[in-house]
């Protein structure tokens, strides 16, 4: 496919910039903290890992009263994204913008419910509608910057925001486009919470559900492939790139940071929130993008794993990981980020991407915060404790969702021959 990634923004809950998330990564901070609503109960603990959002300055205050922190954590991203991709100007007819989001303006509705119950139908804002509708983050951005060209949102649970990116280098490869503003954004998940007793419905689902682990250290709270693990934190934030056609990118003197090459997408068509347990769908997601990519999986050096730290989905991917690498016992890296990040959900895929391609740069793997046990399943290189030196000419990124979405991506370094 040979479309060229020129810049990248990231809003995380450690940090807002790639290379500052990367180095708190490695030495070893953990975002995830304890949820206010449980601190005073000595037995139940609840985990999650929020962002502080932090609007671009082209949302003023006016602006801001009608944007949902998703949108904002988007804003910030892309406009971080262009600015490292050192573009001046967008062509308004050639460039399209793909973001993903699985919640998008979730919270904005929960409280705007919350408020009219408590305080009356006065309390409804005429902003509601343009707060919580999943395609303002990238209408905010083609209102910003004035583009005219594709403008889509993608909602495939936590397959979203790579769902976005492949959306938007397939629709480069076309032709019918020069540059892709893509990725993923979730945010609002702390926004007002505890103001009035307030406490959104989904905030005690994911618990009720049996979703996270009744730990007290923060540390264990989510163990992605480990044999203790206990289930998933929440998390939000975004990652944004800027995607360039080679020829496009060649012309102005970009220096790329990688070249998406292949996206794969299939379903599970098996449970709501339950994987099935052979992977057997994520691994055809993995091979559609290695299809793609045309290449074979001899040629990837590391994997940017989904891994929640759940018991089924951990044992999916597992499945997915060790059929197809399997015979490379050892050879393949692979690193999930949600022990120290949380799950950011529709923004998942977007921000182990931005992880991925920072290690890459410096020759190395992140290693999988959270994990000392790994599962006896594992035949994988599960990297551990410290980053690994290794160079990453090919990378492939995965994320499954809810309602079995699978997506995957591969990445190289270099640009290949047509």
């Amino acid at each position: 496919m040979n479309v060229a990634i020129t810049g990248m923004g990231v809003a995380s809950a450690l940090g807002h910039d790639p290379a500052e998330l990367y180095d708190r990564l490695c030495a070893k901070e953990v975002a995830i903290r304890e949820t206010p609503w449980t601190r005073d109960d000595p037995e139940r603990f609840e985990w999650w890992a929020p962002v502080e959002t932090r609007p671009p300055a082209w949302m003023d205050a006016r602006k801001l009263d009608g944007i949902d922190p998703f949108a904002q954590n988007a804003g910030f991203a892309v406009t971080e994204a262009l600015a490292h991709a050192g573009i001046g100007e967008l062509d308004p007819l050639r460039t399209g913008i793909f973001v993903g989001t699985a919640k998008n303006g979730t919270q904005s509705m929960e409280r705007a419910q919350f408020d009219v119950d408590r305080a009356g139908r006065e309390t409804a804002s005429g902003k509601y509608q343009i707060r919580v509708w999943p395609n303002l983050a990238a209408s905010q951005i083609a209102m910003n910057w004035g583009l005219h060209g594709p403008t889509l949102t993608i909602s495939t649970a936590c397959a979203s925001s790579l769902d976005a990116i492949g959306l938007g280098a397939r629709f480069i490869a076309s032709g019918q486009i020069d540059v892709a503003l893509v990725g993923g954004a979730e945010g609002g998940l702390s926004w007002r919470i505890g103001e009035d007793g307030y406490v959104p419905a989904s905030a005690y689902s994911r618990s009720n559900y049996g979703m996270g682990a009744n730990v007290d250290d923060p540390t264990k709270a989510c163990r992605p492939f480990d044999v203790d693990r206990g289930g998933m934190v929440f998390g939000e934030g975004a990652g944004m790139f800027v995607l360039e056609s080679e020829e496009h990118a060649r012309r102005r003197g970009a220096r790329p940071l990688g070249w998406v090459q292949g996206w794969g997408s299939a379903a599970d068509a098996y449970h709501p929130s339950t994987p099935d347990p052979t992977g057997q769908w994520e691994r055809l997601a993995m091979e559609h993008a290695l299809a793609d990519a045309g290449v074979s999986p001899e040629v990837i050096d590391a994997v940017a794993a989904h891994g929640t730290g759940t018991a089924k989905g951990d044992v999916a991917e597992i499945n997915a990981i060790n059929d197809l690498y399997g015979a490379r016992v050892g050879e393949v890296s692979v690193m999930s980020v949600k022990g120290t990040l949380g799950h950011p959900t529709g923004a998942a895929g977007a921000i182990a991407l931005v992880t991925a391609l920072e290690g890459m740069k410096r020759d190395e793997v992140i290693f999988t915060g959270g994990t000392s046990t790994p599962d006896p399943l594992i035949r994988f290189d599960l990297v551990l404790d410290e980053p690994r030196r290794r160079t990453v000419d090919w990378l492939q990124v995965n994320a499954f969702g809810f309602g079995g979405q699978n997506a995957s991506l591969v990445v190289s370094r270099e640009a290949q021959e047509a």
